[in-house]
């Protein structure tokens, strides 16, 4: 089966017309838990550095998206992160079902405590697949800027390693779960957490790698 890249047409727009600006979305979601986390900094910071650094055009300013509207299938990438509990409706699974396989891209971000309440929502979303930890090997953390070991540590919870989670749907990658990383938090000011310089450039340039195989390599396959 061939995917409809309904997204991807406007994608491929943007990039003939350089003056247009894609946009990127963060995720509003319900349950409580603070969608907002990183709201001020954090996808700014990374928007600008793609731009100065990978050569992408994108919109200096996020957009605040809800998974019920039809206004997110106009963003290629959906950022989503916090602390504590979330919840779909059944019309927001349905939606973000229909997004990812019309060539959008979700990454998650447990910005510390959300991972038992995302993982059963996701599984509503797609009931038949797995996340699967994706190895050090994987082109996408070897896009412009080299991981050999894989997902950074930026902020420490709970002593445990980061893992990059991944759902493959016909052999694209839909949906990143970063965990005990903090990807979000290390884009921020480093001001707002007390971050060193290098442990901020470090969460961007991981950041940069994501943005660079979503827009231009996510055709690998699994693994």
């Amino acid at each position: 089966m061939k995917y409809i890249f309904i997204l991807f047409i406007g994608l491929l727009s943007h990039q003939i017309n350089a003056q247009e600006l894609m946009k990127l979305g963060l995720v509003k979601y319900q349950g409580g838990g603070d969608w907002y986390a990183n709201l001020d900094t954090s996808l700014p910071n990374l928007i600008a550095f793609c731009n100065k650094n990978i050569g992408t055009n994108l919109d200096p300013d996020q957009v605040v998206v809800e998974l019920s509207e039809r206004s997110i299938y106009q963003y290629p990438y959906l950022h989503m992160t916090g602390h504590g509990n979330v919840v779909f409706s059944d019309a927001e699974v349905q939606n973000l079902r229909k997004y990812l396989l019309s060539g959008g891209f979700l990454h998650i971000d447990d910005n510390y405590g959300m991972d038992p309440f995302i993982r059963p929502q996701i599984n509503r979303v797609f009931p038949e697949l797995e996340f699967i930890e994706l190895p050090a090997s994987h082109p996408i953390f070897h896009q412009k800027y080299d991981f050999s070991s894989g997902l950074p540590k930026i902020h420490e919870h709970d002593n445990n390693r980061p893992q990059a989670l991944g759902l493959y749907y016909e052999g694209r990658l839909v949906c990143l779960y970063t965990f005990e990383s903090d990807l979000g938090d290390g884009w921020e000011d480093p001001r707002v957490h007390n971050d060193t310089e290098s442990n901020h450039i470090e969460s961007l340039k991981m950041g940069a790698n994501i943005i660079q195989f979503v827009f231009m390599n996510n055709e690998s396959g699994e693994g």
